[in-house]
């Protein structure tokens, strides 16, 4: 399952990459001919997404490699760069966006609103088909990229509403609000993201798996006294790695060993590990880094 959301991320974020290339070309042209700064400031931030999802697509693609000797645990994390790096545009966009409303409500300027109702029936189909389309992907990587993309619909349905209100009652000062509204809106979840990915990347504990209840899972195995030592970390928002020590009651063959394995491979099927190291210490094994532990704590 987890090999056809890898997949599938892959297709969606290329054609994410061409629709968002291509529409914001066709803005390009329609903006300069419409004369509406708003659409062609529109255009300049789309140009930053469309270069941000273009290096997520690669980023996605090196991602799906086989380990290397350089890269053991494989290429997995490079999506997890991807979502640093596309937070980061987006709010250096949205940033932008905000800008460019202050400086439309300190000077005020109306814009061609029939232009604007068809370039945003435009926008609304193209960003909202690549959004719903990337609104299915797992990776923390497709999950800001899908930001990016509803951020380009709400703008689009913005400037719809507006440019129906500007045909019957002519407001300068309504687009750029309404910018203002979206722009803060995507910002806070963007960051709320941003911290998310940070907090993968500096190896925090993925927020979809609960050590203490696999650990009580473990030392609820017979012939299982303790664990120690354990740590989860995520490779990129989906696939998880976890290692453990596990210290052993004393054993009377060596079929009490293999049903201790068995019992903890059957654990750890039931969880998104795409790696798994245990060590088994017996009873009156010394363990180094338990030991260092102890010492680190006194």
């Amino acid at each position: 399952m987890a090999h056809h959301h890898s997949h599938d991320s892959g297709k969606n974020l290329r054609l994410a990459f061409f629709l968002n290339l291509s529409f914001t070309l066709i803005e390009l042209v329609g903006g300069w001919y419409v004369n509406s700064v708003a659409i062609i400031s529109d255009a300049v931030h789309d140009l930053g997404d469309s270069i941000s999802l273009g290096t997520s697509w690669y980023l996605d693609k090196l991602s799906k490699k086989k380990a290397t000797e350089s890269y053991s645990f494989g290429y997995r994390r490079f999506s997890l760069l991807g979502a640093l790096i596309n937070a980061i545009v987006l709010i250096l966009g949205s940033v932008f966006v905000i800008r460019e409303a202050i400086l439309r409500l300190q000077s005020p300027e109306m814009s061609d609103a029939k232009g604007m109702f068809y370039f945003a029936l435009l926008g609304v189909a193209v960003n909202g088909y690549a959004a719903w389309k990337l609104s299915k992907g797992k990776t923390l990587n497709e999950r800001v990229i899908t930001w990016h993309l509803i951020e380009d619909v709400l703008g689009w349905i913005a400037v719809l509403i507006a440019s129906i209100i500007l045909l019957f009652y002519p407001n300068p000062y309504l687009d750029p609000a309404l910018s203002l509204l979206i722009a803060a809106f995507i910002l806070w979840n963007v960051i709320k993201r941003l911290r998310e990915t940070v907090f993968l990347f500096l190896q925090g504990q993925p927020l979809d798996v609960d050590k203490s209840a696999i650990e009580k899972e473990i030392r609820a195995i017979v012939h299982v006294d303790s664990t120690h030592h354990t740590h989860i970390w995520s490779l990129d928002g989906e696939h998880h790695v976890f290692t453990s020590h596990v210290k052993l009651k004393p054993l009377q063959s060596m079929e009490d060993i293999l049903h201790v394995k068995n019992e903890l491979k059957r654990i750890m099927k039931k969880y998104p590990f795409e790696h798994y190291t245990i060590e088994t210490e017996f009873e009156g094994e010394d363990c180094f880094l338990l030991r260092e532990e102890k010492h680190d704590h006194s």
